[in-house]
């Protein structure tokens, strides 16, 4: 038998998938997150693993499961993963990116409305009772329609956020990314600029790169500082882009209006100053929580452990893709 391990509960399509193949026994895990140690203990004798963001899948992690030849993570960013340790060990990495385009920019444009027309405070602040009579001049915020979007990171989440800023309320998109996209650029009247001028000329930033060397803490305290006093900055990618210790700072000091963060440098924990504050609404990682994303999440993950596993090639979408090339021998 080949065994692959699930380390946490996924929408039960992607278990069908596996459990489709008799030759596969799987190691389904439901409760809270493993720990480290018991990560390495459960990995001793899986030839897969599903893991999900929470999960370090670090060199320690990965040495722990000497028959491993493929983790497909429950994700498309794969940042928790040691992708050079996986890779000297040949072990494909795979991912599950494309379906959850839609959900994720809905998501952050749910954000900006949210944090803009004080959807969250005004909702406290009616269930307590504060509510006694119509005020024309509480929870104020700006008009969206006609207003600079800036897109940190112009890929399919960012592209798709153009599209339903740009169609849905006429803004202006600015753009940095290190690749320019011409093509996406006409369909959104897009600009490519540098970070620095993006900043400068945005009312709303989202954060749709990825994570890696360059990008950690790309907001800090000096790129807070070139945003607009009535700018708001939102983030579903990765927390690391943000240093939240400057951003917390940024916000009580009224260098920007308000922030919406998805996503936490050291998830779960959230800095401190950010829950205490009316002008941040903090999400729980659910950016790319809707049915259709995660069930199809789901089934990606799974087809990407069936590819290598079963039909013995590369997994679909393969993530250290210097691999591409390399063939396993038969597991079955």
């Amino acid at each position: 038998m080949v065994k692959v391990l699930i380390t946490r509960k996924i929408p039960q399509a992607g278990i069908e998938i596996l459990e489709q193949q008799p030759k596969l026994e799987l190691d389904y895990r439901q409760g809270p997150p493993l720990s480290t140690e018991d990560l390495k203990k459960a990995l001793k004798d899986v030839d897969a693993v599903i893991p999900v963001i929470p999960d370090k899948i670090t060199k320690e992690v990965i040495a722990a499961g000497p028959k491993l030849k493929v983790i497909a993570t429950y994700s498309v960013g794969y940042d928790h993963i040691d992708i050079n340790a996986a890779t000297t060990k040949k072990i494909y990495v795979a991912n599950t990116p494309g379906d959850l385009t839609e959900s994720v920019a809905e998501h952050a444009f749910a954000l900006m409305l949210s944090l803009g027309r004080s959807i969250v405070s005004a909702d406290k602040y009616t269930r307590s009772g504060k509510y006694k009579y119509w005020d024309p001049l509480i929870f104020l915020g700006p008009q969206f329609n006609g207003k600079t979007l800036g897109i940190v990171g112009f890929g399919r989440i960012g592209r798709h956020l153009a599209k339903i800023a740009r169609n849905g309320l006429n803004m202006t998109i600015l753009y940095s990314d290190v690749n320019r996209h011409e093509t996406e650029e006409k369909e959104t009247n897009a600009k490519h600029v540098s970070l620095e001028e993006l900043l400068q000329n945005s009312d709303v930033i989202s954060l749709n790169c990825n994570y890696c060397a360059e990008t950690k803490h790309l907001i800090n305290e000096r790129t807070l500082h070139l945003m607009k006093p009535t700018a708001y900055l939102i983030n579903t990618s990765r927390g690391g882009v943000i240093d939240e210790k400057s951003l917390a700072q940024a916000l009580k000091d009224g260098v920007i209006e308000g922030a919406a963060l998805d996503v936490f440098e050291e998830e779960p924990k959230i800095h401190p100053d950010l829950l205490k504050m009316e002008n941040v609404i903090l999400t729980p990682h659910i950016a790319s929580a809707t049915r259709e994303a995660r069930i199809q999440m789901a089934r990606m993950a799974a087809e990407n452990v069936v590819e290598v596993l079963i039909n013995n090639r590369p997994p679909i979408n393969l993530v250290n893709k210097e691999l591409s090339k390399d063939t396993i021998s038969s597991l079955i």
